[in-house]
């Protein structure tokens, strides 16, 4: 289960009680402090081309946005593109080479959970995590790759690249701690700003549905699939990039008489190993033709580019 004050901070940020409310206004002047430092890092840093194309896809605050399935969506379009990322909740550390574009190389531990889904979604991509971006792209160009997607990537300003967006206006609109703002759309910083039902539109299916699901997911704010979900019995929820038990799992199946368990494609590359009943919430995006063709253009015309 999700602990209380993950649950806690998650609506502190996103749906602030009237005691959270004032409490974000307590901590305001340390948000303030903190955006003011986080604005002389983005200035005192010089970006550095990378000697191929790369394509930011990031956001402004904590949680969940949908960086992924975006990225998934404007990578596919390539033959042999490189995604590279952390590797959040990975039980690896350094430069680890998921998928070399034709077969996967370590396991989901290795990796964490976005960089398998990446690795299964995206065949043709070379994966990579890194905590150093910069080595994980010298490694895709050494792959040669034709361009690399940077996944939550918008504060690496010493990377010269194509930053987009995606835009979510939460409820509490100050800066870390009083906020949920990592950063902001700093002034001379060139960014493409998305949105939802503007620049994509999301398309959910379910795989293999049952009469009795139970929704079991690891994913920042879940109440993001809301609008998708269909009937369930129950939901469980646990704290994002959470890595599952199979006794755990086959333990909430019993709880709740449930026939599946319903899960994201995230949760599913850790537990698709189990041998237990599966029903998928399948994401795709359908990306409006001015955001593919800004990228393609931007990859096109790279040698061209002065950044």
């Amino acid at each position: 289960m999700k602990p209380r004050l993950v649950a806690w901070g998650e609506r502190f940020f996103y749906a602030p009680s009237l005691f959270q409310r004032l409490l974000a206004y307590i901590l305001w002047p340390l948000g303030a402090l903190y955006c003011f430092i986080m604005f002389r890092r983005f200035q005192n840093s010089v970006p550095r081309k990378q000697g191929l194309p790369v394509i930011s896809i990031g956001n402004l605050t904590v949680g969940g946005s949908g960086k992924t399935p975006l990225t998934v969506a404007l990578a596919q379009h390539y033959t042999h593109p490189a995604v590279v990322l952390r590797g959040y909740g990975r039980q690896s550390s350094g430069l680890q080479v998921v998928s070399d574009g034709q077969r996967i190389l370590c396991d989901v531990a290795c990796s964490g959970d976005e960089a398998m889904l990446y690795a299964l979604q995206l065949p043709q991509a070379v994966v990579i995590v890194s905590e150093d971006r910069e080595a994980g792209i010298a490694q895709a160009k050494a792959m040669g790759c034709e361009c690399v997607f940077l996944d939550d990537g918008y504060g690496k300003h010493f990377i010269a690249k194509y930053d987009i967006v995606i835009d979510v206006t939460p409820a509490n609109g100050f800066c870390l701690p009083a906020g949920p703002f990592r950063e902001r759309l700093w002034p001379g910083k060139k960014a493409r700003l998305v949105r939802e039902g503007e620049d994509f539109t999301r398309r959910v299916t379910i795989r293999d549905a049952a009469a009795k699901m139970v929704l079991v997911t690891a994913i920042a704010r879940p109440e993001r699939l809301d609008p998708f979900l269909p009937d369930v019995v129950a939901r469980e929820t646990f704290p994002d990039h959470y890595f599952f038990t199979r006794d755990e799992l086959a333990a909430i199946l019993e709880k709740y008489g449930a026939d599946a368990l319903l899960v994201t494609y995230k949760d599913y590359v850790k537990i698709r190993h189990f041998d237990l009943p599966l029903a998928l919430m399948e994401l795709r995006l359908e990306l409006g033709d001015a955001l593919a063709e800004a990228v393609e253009h931007y990859i096109r015309t790279y040698d061209e580019n002065k950044d």
